[in-house]
């Protein structure tokens, strides 16, 4: 019998689109882990552009190349989602200074949740620094160019999203 215990690494996020900075941070992080699980947030607080489950799609399409990376949605906090699935590590990218006085404090209050659950920061590929889906949103949302800033197959998703929003509030 082995008793070696599987690294189980949790990525958390809303993913509202997933964007190449997620990539390089799931594609990174995946090394580490003997199963990486990408956390798609529910949050019933925030308006999402997508649901969950488009959202839970998307990374799978992108990600299918990373035999480790499992995508699932949860609604609740981090530390219980990772006890729930067995998770030692959170994972969360830093892009900017300003990310980490935040990101900290998350991390000291899962912490103080669960004891046995940490938190790494991976920061960000440079030229992924200024990246948000938020501004992916806004980008598109003027008809911008988005090709460098979300994977392939996800522009066309983002560009239909936004369609039909524009459509229901004519």
């Amino acid at each position: 019998m082995n008793n070696v215990r599987e690294k189980i690494g949790i990525y958390p996020g809303s993913f509202d689109p997933v964007t190449l900075g997620h990539l390089d941070i799931i594609e990174r992080s995946s090394r580490m882990f003997d199963r990486l699980i990408v956390g798609v947030l529910y949050n019933k607080s925030k308006k999402a552009l997508f649901s969950a489950e488009e959202r839970v799609k998307m990374i799978r399409s992108v990600t299918g190349h990373l035999c480790n990376v499992e995508v699932v949605a949860f609604e609740g906090l981090s530390v219980d989602f990772a006890r729930s699935v067995g998770a030692r590590v959170l994972v969360r990218g830093l892009r900017a200074v300003t990310d980490f006085e935040y990101e900290l404090q998350m991390a000291q209050t899962n912490h103080a949740m669960c004891h046995n659950i940490d938190t790494i920061f991976l920061t960000t590929d440079l030229k992924y620094a200024y990246l948000s889906s938020s501004i992916v949103k806004e980008v598109a949302s003027f008809d911008g160019n988005i090709d460098m800033f979300v994977p392939e197959p996800i522009v066309p998703l983002v560009r239909k999203k936004l369609e039909e929003r524009e459509d229901r509030n004519l």
